[in-house]
């Protein structure tokens, strides 16, 4: 292997597997703190020994990283630069994962790469630890739901209804400042990636009513969170809940106070937070390359607030795009898979998510008056839709509606008069 034997002088070494370079130039690392929308936001792939060094998280030293496999312990020097100096050899390294691909590829041969930032430990600690305290510092929040769900999309008005044509994920390439991060992109198969779908996903029709109900009232983009459970013996994500968020996307004054009032009923219900959902009125239900990095973003929130994995769903709902097949709306279940280690500039990859629905036997009370609630506050906004008004030749938009809340809503006779009752109440809303 190269490098096996001392060098005479110190040797810089790029390779590193399939996870080497993880280093940004000088402008992407003062991107990170731009707070101009979810474009900039950061994953863990973006942080380097360099960020981590610059903001006083670590401090350069000799003897201060460590790597221990198949019980051979390797020590590293961090340099000034972020750099790293294997103690027995004086090679140079640029990442943590060319660093321990390198080690570890001593030991067997066949590694393909080293898994740096969860293998390497600055004074006993996994480097991967001080990337979370970079995250929970340095954003703006240390929750999710503080994040304003849609996030800055929604803070900023909408752009018009012009149709937007998905991209292919393959065809991004990098980031690009220049690129529009209304971009859709179109979702790839966790087969195509050669990945498995690491958990199973059950949502309540429930869920799937309330949340389709938000999505047909206005529009304006709406935006709410899901609660459920994650059980780690099984793998399983139910989601119970859509919580949606009665807030203009735009006020941030009253989205503080509406984003703490789910916190304390996720909480009186014995739920968590294990997801989220957003619409896209007039367009596709894909995500835009902002929806891609708020997705990674709360992933990382979820995944750091506690003390193993959990994910968190990403739901599109689109209910009057034209594309659609009939009345019912498209609903997107996603995820986003981390671009790899030696790509960390790119945008994360997103992935459809197998979900399968549970039909529930009733509507529970809980629903049906968040749903009075809605139409109480959309009933005087001026972006209500026009129920009364035709969504094709010979369909209203109240027809519309109906049948799209059909497919989730319980079959018994009672419950479609109740549900009657409320469709009425949008019609007496103009």
């Amino acid at each position: 292997f190269k490098g096996s034997e001392p060098p005479s002088s110190p040797q810089v070494v790029e390779e590193g597997g399939e996870e080497e370079e993880e280093e940004l130039s000088g402008g992407e690392e003062s991107e990170l703190r731009t707070p101009s929308g979810r474009g900039s936001l950061l994953t863990r792939r973006g942080i380097t020994l360099r960020v981590l060094l610059k903001d006083g998280l670590v401090e350069p030293g000799d003897g201060v990283l460590t790597i221990h496999y198949l019980g051979k312990k390797f020590v590293g020097d961090l340099l000034n630069d972020g750099k790293i100096r294997w103690v027995e050899t004086g090679q140079i390294f640029n990442s943590p994962s060319a660093w321990a691909t390198h080690c570890k590829r001593l030991v067997n041969p066949a590694k393909k790469s080293g898994c740096g930032w969860a293998s390497v430990r600055y004074r006993g600690q996994k480097l991967v630890q001080y990337k979370t305290s970079w995250l929970h510092k340095y954003q703006p929040s240390a929750d999710m739901v503080r994040r304003g769900g849609a996030g800055e999309e929604g803070l900023v008005p909408r752009r018009g209804d012009r149709e937007r044509i998905p991209v292919r994920y393959c065809t991004l390439g990098p980031r690009d400042a220049a690129r529009d991060p209304h971009t859709l992109v179109e979702l790839s198969a966790f087969s195509a990636i050669n990945r498995f779908q690491p958990f199973n996903v059950a949502v309540s029709s429930n869920v799937l009513l309330l949340m389709d109900f938000h999505c047909h009232l206005t529009t304006s983009e709406v935006v709410g969170y899901l609660g459920g459970r994650w059980d780690t013996n099984t793998q399983l994500l139910t989601v119970l809940r859509a919580f949606p968020c009665r807030t203009r996307l735009a006020d941030r004054d009253s989205a503080s106070a509406v984003e703490e009032e789910i916190c304390q009923n996720l909480f009186m219900r014995g739920l968590s937070l294990v997801g989220w959902y957003h619409s896209h009125p007039r367009g596709p239900a894909l995500p835009s390359l902002q929806d891609i990095d708020s997705q990674m973003d709360h992933q990382l929130r979820l995944q750091g607030s506690s003390n193993g994995f959990q994910p968190c769903l990403g739901i599109i709902c689109g209910p009057y795009y034209h594309g659609n097949q009939g009345v019912a709306s498209t609903i997107t279940p996603f995820w986003v898979v981390p671009p790899p280690e030696q790509r960390p500039n790119d945008y994360g990859i997103p992935v459809a998510v197998e979900v399968t629905y549970v039909q529930d036997n009733f509507l529970t009370s809980d629903v049906l008056n968040e749903m009075m609630l809605l139409v109480d506050f959309y009933k005087a906004a001026p972006d209500l839709v026009q129920f009364h008004q035709f969504w094709c030749p010979d369909t209203t938009m109240m027809d519309k509606i109906k049948g799209s809340l059909s497919g989730h809503a319980p079959k018994d006779q009672a419950y479609c008069q109740i549900l009657e009752h409320v469709y009425n109440q949008l019609l007496n809303t103009h």
